[in-house]
């Protein structure tokens, strides 16, 4: 374990809903006969069930985290995703020793420093300076230590003109900036952030992704970083944990790890928003056919060339005169950033099968994974009855004309248009 700087073993965390404690004293009695003398298991964690938010259990308990096991070397980032409820916080608050496993075991080298909620580690009656302080006499460190890193803490926060007053009167937003300069400055081995940074405006999480970046490579200190920024995921880590209803379903390098989150979503948002019945979606007297990708000769390979024209078949049938359905359709990457949205007014409403091709021009779209979402919408009042997302990826190729001068590099950015250079005297 020499380069391990953190490992969980088959670590669970149970909770009971409702009350607090087994319900009778003689259940009581029973709980701390057989864990305290007799030192068995638990006999009120057998009937725990999986924490799936979207079913009612049968149980009074449910596993926050069942069997996580995994490793986490020095001077990794690791970056932990899931939706809601899927048991981040959780494991965090394990890690931080906020609380403790049910069962199983957690190693860690190094100390913690950790941010993971708004406040963490504030005495709201003490001021910004004092805080400082406690946190690193908390830490171990000695108060000519704090005093060397003092100014450079309260410099990243650009809190220095509150730095006297009780944090109680801070802004949620100053509160994050302290916490961070505070948890990212007192030289912990560890860092653990959740997605409290989301609170900060966006100058101050840029800084502190830099700042995440500078401590995990430049001084080799391990950082879990949890967020629902996926841009901010792949950008910051290089492993990826995906929680799923308390337990891994995924671990691995952060881009596909992020890719198999994204399209989760995306399914699950389809499944839920469209009524689809034997592969046709229906819904409001409107019903999608197809949706499919094509390059400059109509063909439909499985990923297409930046040096061909990129078409978007869309064949749907209305079957109500009721509805006057438009169509529009956003483009994002697969990380989640917006690149462009295009609305059409088609003008024709008749009962029928429509088709239609959306070509975008060659040489527009930079060679990374998109999603195309189409909207089958109406207006007066806006309604969406149809959408639908799709995936497509661009090939680079040597002979697009964004490549003058045999150019050989990576390019970067979510398009890359042909630009019209003009020299002026």
């Amino acid at each position: 374990m020499s380069d391990i700087a953190i490992r969980f073993e088959n670590v669970s965390k149970l909770y009971r809903l409702g009350t607090v404690g087994t319900g009778t004293i003689a259940h009581d009695i029973q709980r701390w006969w057989t864990t305290s003398v007799l030192h068995k298991e638990d006999p009120y964690l057998k009937i725990g069930e999986t924490n799936d938010r979207s079913s009612k259990g049968r149980s009074d308990y449910v596993y926050a985290l069942k069997d996580i096991t995994f490793d986490v070397k020095q001077g990794e980032v690791l970056g932990i995703i899931g939706k809601n409820g899927a048991g981040k916080s959780t494991l965090l608050k394990l890690l931080s020793r906020v609380t403790y496993p049910t069962t199983g075991n957690i190693y860690v080298k190094g100390r913690i420093a950790s941010l993971l909620e708004v406040g963490t580690g504030f005495h709201p009656e003490l001021t910004g300076r004092e805080n400082i302080y406690m946190n690193g006499s908390i830490l171990g460190m000695k108060k000519h230590e704090i005093d060397r890193k003092l100014d450079e803490i309260v410099d990243f926060s650009g809190c220095e003109r509150y730095l006297d007053t009780p944090v109680k009167r801070y802004s949620s937003g100053m509160m994050v900036r302290l916490g961070f300069a505070v948890a990212a400055h007192l030289e912990p081995e560890i860092l653990v952030v959740d997605e409290v940074l989301a609170v900060g405006d966006a100058e101050f999480q840029k800084k502190a992704i830099g700042k995440m970046q500078d401590v995990s490579k430049g001084e080799g200190r391990t950082v879990l970083f949890v967020s629902h920024n996926m841009a901010s995921l792949r950008q910051l880590c290089s492993k990826g944990i995906l929680l799923n209803n308390g337990s891994i379903q995924e671990i691995g390098d952060i881009d596909p790890v992020v890719d198999n989150y994204l399209s989760d979503a995306n399914l699950q948002a389809q499944t839920s928003f469209n009524a689809a019945i034997d592969g046709v979606i229906k819904n409001d007297g409107i019903e999608l056919l197809e949706l499919s990708i094509l390059n400059t000769i109509k063909q439909k390979p499985k990923i297409m060339s930046i040096t061909d024209k990129i078409g978007f078949y869309i064949k749907y049938r209305i079957n109500n005169t009721l509805y006057r359905p438009d169509l529009s359709f956003l483009i994002t990457t697969s990380s989640g950033d917006k690149v462009f949205h295009s609305v059409f007014k088609t003008d024709d409403y008749k009962v029928g099968v429509k088709e239609y091709i959306a070509w975008i021009p060659p040489d527009l779209l930079n060679s990374i994974d998109y999603l195309f979402t189409l909207g089958i919408t109406t207006s007066n009042p806006t309604k969406i009855h149809i959408q639908k997302t799709i995936k497509f990826s661009v090939e680079d190729d040597y002979n697009s004309k964004t490549r003058n001068n045999n150019y050989k590099g990576l390019f970067h950015g979510v398009v890359r248009p042909i630009i019209e250079w003009e020299k002026t005297y």
